[in-house]
């Protein structure tokens, strides 16, 4: 159910807006209904029941410390006991027809939109997302369902006739059928979009779920699996298993019984510690979406007012905790200074606080790691460059998580902090004599997942997008340089170390990287 019985309002990433009263009533509700469920000890949930919690951990709100709940600390039996669950529901799950799934799916889509406010709420708790992030990360898991739903039924679940060369007595049909058994490993940023998206993907392929949320949003995951449940997925079907990713992860990247696995997070894990070790007795499907060191582009053609808000938002939002932050920005000479000027005066106006008030647009860094990161970087930006705003860790909130957003300018060119994603709200300014340059040091990364470039001259245009090496580029974007994707809008994935597979989650080719192709052919 809705906090209120107004209805509901399409929340994406691309048009957020903080002035409309009558969203924030419906978060103010949904809010009072989050801070009632917190605190409790929460299970696993394993073949359609909820298994109390034998060991369990704290999960801590970084805004304030306040304790979100306890949640189990998963062994490696529970992980076996979900495979067994899964495995043993595959089966029917996969002769499902394709209508059925995609009507459960459905289902389970409209029951997450309609939970908006109180999920998005219980996200901000838990993660420090703003207000309206969160509620673009909730609606977003919801259309994600829906797209691959909808690419099921676009494409007659992915059952095709062949040719027969001629013989009528000769049928030969292409089907895609699901592996079985996938295990989804989903990171903190976006505890839902990047854990429903994915684990909806593999359902509505016909595949069961084991899924292990990140253990800095454990309820985020604890609400999917009730949904799931909620919407009436069989017993097994989607499984849940909290706990940390040295005993839950690791026994689902070890155990025979997974078919597939699809891992977001950091390139040290996902490729040197999953991609690799996987698919050890013979080849299975692993998805590894990794991260981004994404650079925008502003040429002496840009608006710059308009390049400056796009570069902020997308260097700045969530506290550069994504993906697809932009964290490098090449600026030709002649506009090198004003566009300082602009990004620095729209950074030093960013309000700072308690993300579930929707006067703040900038909460808390997540955990005492990521301050730990920023703390680093900041001490060698001051020692090797120029800081030109931000620098500091903040006092006066609620925890000592909450930094100041930083852009630092006069790094040398090889400089780690131009090379390594930081994950934290830092940006690096150069200024560049010629667009090649530009291009030439935007490419000069292992990563390839988002860019951006502003210039009002199309030639320009498209000379950037011949060039650029990124998965998802968007040229004069306001709403954010190198961020803000949304299914079946911007599909969005990762060239070079930022994924293995050159498919976009929420497009048109992402569904079928969890199904495999069965040639049938009858004669008469």
């Amino acid at each position: 159910m809705t906090a209120t019985s107004e209805p509901r309002l399409k929340i994406t990433y691309a048009t957020l807006r903080n002035d409309n009263e009558q969203l924030h009533a419906q978060y103010d509700a949904g809010l009072a209904t989050a801070r009632g469920e917190l605190g409790a000890t929460h299970g696993l949930f394993i073949n359609g029941e909820w298994r109390p919690a034998a060991a369990t951990f704290e999960k801590r709100s970084p805004i304030d410390g306040s304790l979100v709940g306890l949640f189990a600390s998963g062994t490696r039996k529970d992980v076996r006991d979900a495979v067994t669950a899964a495995r043993a529901a595959a089966p029917g799950w996969a002769r499902t027809p394709w209508l059925e799934r995609i009507a459960i799916m459905r289902r389970m889509a409209d029951m997450i939109s309609e939970r908006q406010m109180e999920l998005a709420a219980l996200m901000a708790i838990e993660v420090g997302k703003n207000r309206l992030e969160a509620l673009g990360d909730v609606e977003e898991t919801a259309d994600l369902i829906r797209y691959y739903c909808d690419q099921i039924q676009a494409n007659d679940g992915f059952d095709r006739p062949m040719g027969n060369l001629g013989d009528p007595t000769v049928h030969t049909r292409s089907v895609l059928k699901p592996h079985g058994v996938w295990a989804i490993i989903s990171p903190f940023n976006f505890p839902m979009a990047l854990s429903g998206g994915p684990a909806g993907g593999a359902l509505v392929a016909g595949n069961t779920v084991v899924y292990k949320p990140s253990s800095d949003a454990p309820l985020c995951g604890v609400k999917l699996a009730e949904i799931a449940d909620l919407a009436g997925l069989p017993r097994g079907v989607f499984n849940l298993v909290t706990g940390p990713g040295a005993t839950v992860g690791a026994e689902l990247q070890e155990n025979a019984g997974v078919d597939g696995l699809l891992f977001t997070g950091s390139y040290e894990v996902g490729f040197n510690g999953v991609f690799k070790t996987f698919s050890k007795a013979f080849p299975k499907p692993v998805i590894v979406e990794m991260g981004g060191k994404n650079p925008a582009i502003v040429s002496a053609r840009a608006d710059l007012e308009e390049a400056a808000e796009g570069v902020m938002r997308s260097a700045f939002g969530y506290a550069g905790q994504k993906c697809s932050a932009c964290s490098r920005v090449f600026v030709q000479a002649p506009v090198y200074d004003a566009f300082l000027e602009a990004l620095v005066a729209k950074t030093k106006a960013i309000a700072i606080g308690d993300p579930t008030d929707k006067k703040v647009w900038l909460g808390p860094l997540v955990n005492a790691k990521a301050k730990a990161k920023y703390v680093a970087a900041i001490a060698e930006a001051k020692r090797d460059g120029r800081i030109l705003t931000g620098g500091e860790v903040l006092s006066g909130h609620g925890t000592d998580l909450f930094v100041a957003p930083t852009i630092v300018a006069d790094l040398p060119a090889d400089h780690r902090i131009w090379r390594e994603e930081l994950f934290v709200p830092l940006i690096a300014v150069a200024k560049v004599d010629s667009l090649d340059e530009a291009f030439a040091r935007a490419n000069d990364t292992i990563y390839g997942l988002t860019a951006g470039f502003f210039s009002d001259d199309r030639e320009e245009v498209e000379a950037f997008k011949e060039a650029i090496e990124a998965g998802v580029i968007y040229i004069n974007r306001r709403a954010g340089a190198t961020t803000g994707a949304w299914p079946g809008i911007q599909p969005f994935g990762g060239w070079k170390a930022s994924g293995t597979t050159g498919k976009a989650s929420g497009g048109l080719y992402y569904v079928q990287q969890f199904m495999r192709e069965q040639s049938q052919t009858l004669v008469d």
